[in-house]
């Protein structure tokens, strides 16, 4: 949980499927701020899941952001847990009609 404990790295993670540009990470994790993001993948990069490359060649600056192969090996756990949060979602939909129907026949 110390690598991926918390509201947003699991989130983060799962957009690092593909190399990202900070810009495309801030605008895919919508309500994320971006102190909270900066601070997120900091902790990331110094856990060893996310290499940060800067390019310095053109200006500006740009940074990209990727899985490193440690990071990598938490895809099939991001995976996993995707899955699971489908078939809780799944569920409880179905409990809340269940709920609904018999509310209303009462």
């Amino acid at each position: 949980m110390r690598y991926i404990g918390g509201k947003w790295k699991a989130v983060i993670l799962m957009h690092l499927f593909e190399k990202k540009r900070y810009n495309e990470l801030r605008k895919e994790c919508r309500s994320i701020t971006e102190r909270t993001l900066s601070l997120q993948l900091k902790e990331m990069e110094a856990d060893g899941l996310i290499l940060r490359t800067v390019h310095t060649d053109k200006a500006p600056l740009k940074v990209d952001y990727e899985l490193t192969d440690f990071g990598k090996t938490l895809i099939p756990l991001l995976n996993s847990l995707a899955e699971w949060g489908r078939k809780t979602a799944e569920v409880d939909k179905r409990v809340q009609a269940t709920s609904t129907v018999k509310s209303s026949t009462t």
